[in-house]
């Protein structure tokens, strides 16, 4: 029983190390777990047996990538233990799902594994940081895995961006895709529509609004500019409205004069001149005032 304790406050300092260091870094944690465990308390658990972490974000294993692994396992073997928890039934994986999945692909009976006492909310958070760290993660699996984080240990946005090594913008942007409907987030998990897609879509309101455009997304095979044109129209509720830029009060004083030979509206932003007109006859009366002759 002192042994065991012994191993629980070990673990217990590595994941404290983990969650309030400055920079999240499960990789090293891990390598310390298996570093620190004798090679005896390695032991070979029946892949039959494994069952998946009830936190894992990740919902799309990528076939190739998975191939891949397997090949690589074939050929050398299972290069690091898993690390699991027993359960009622079995095992539940903590970290290192992709190489049991790989190591059953390559048609293992067995596979070598750490057990280990976690909590739950070990668990959850040790799944959400290795597939952060290391696996590509779909936008939504991101998002719902930053949140997460940011509930289970009480960070703001800002101090997880800085775990992270990610920009707040970057985090805030995510966590938006989490206010979509959520046959649109699918679209997004299942790669129907892009990111960049699906972060204009965030910034609308009107959930009908949203699936509406995310299927002309598909149907018509839209860009992401011409998604944010048809966005920007009046129509659309914005859960931020689109404030317009401050035009610089420095050319003024060039608008009005221009205006007045003109007779027309003219802005100057930007290093650019916007010279209205509302028919062809104005535009060619404007060229006229201008000198230009056009054949």
């Amino acid at each position: 029983m002192k042994e065991e304790t012994g191993k629980r406050r070990a673990l217990g300092m590595g994941l404290e190390q983990l969650f309030n260091s400055e920079m999240l870094d499960f990789d090293q944690v891990e390598k310390d777990i298996v570093k620190d465990t004798p090679k005896d308390e390695i032991v070979e658990v029946n892949l039959s047996e494994l069952m998946s972490n009830p936190y894992q974000p990740r919902k799309i294993f990528d076939d190739e990538a998975l191939k891949e692994l397997s090949d690589s396992i074939k050929e050398h073997g299972v290069f690091q233990p898993i690390i699991v928890r027993k359960s009622v039934k079995g095992y539940n994986i903590i970290a290192g799902e992709r190489r049991a999945r790989a190591s059953q692909l390559a048609g293992l009976t067995k596979i070598p594994a750490i057990i280990r006492d976690f909590t739950d909310e070990e668990m959850m958070q040790v799944a959400l940081l290795e597939n952060l760290q290391r696996e590509d993660l779909s936008a939504i699996e991101e998002a719902k895995a930053y949140k997460a984080i940011i509930e289970s240990l009480r960070l703001t946005q800002d101090e997880l961006a800085k775990k992270l090594g990610k920009s707040r913008s970057h985090i805030t942007n995510m966590l938006g895709l989490l206010r979509l409907p959520l046959n649109v987030q699918d679209m997004v998990l299942y790669n129907k529509i892009s990111m960049g897609h699906a972060r204009v879509l965030s910034k609308l309101e009107n959930h009908g609004q949203i699936e509406e455009l995310a299927n002309r997304v598909i149907n018509e095979n839209l860009s992401v500019r011409e998604l944010e044109k048809i966005a920007e129209a009046d129509n659309f509720t914005r859960t931020v409205p689109v404030s317009k830029p401050k035009r610089s009060k420095e050319f003024k004083p060039v608008e009005d004069a221009m205006k007045e030979k003109l007779g027309t509206r003219v802005s100057i932003s930007g290093n650019k001149i916007k010279i209205s007109f509302a028919t062809k006859e104005d535009l060619n009366r404007i060229l006229e005032i201008l000198n230009i002759e056009v054949e």
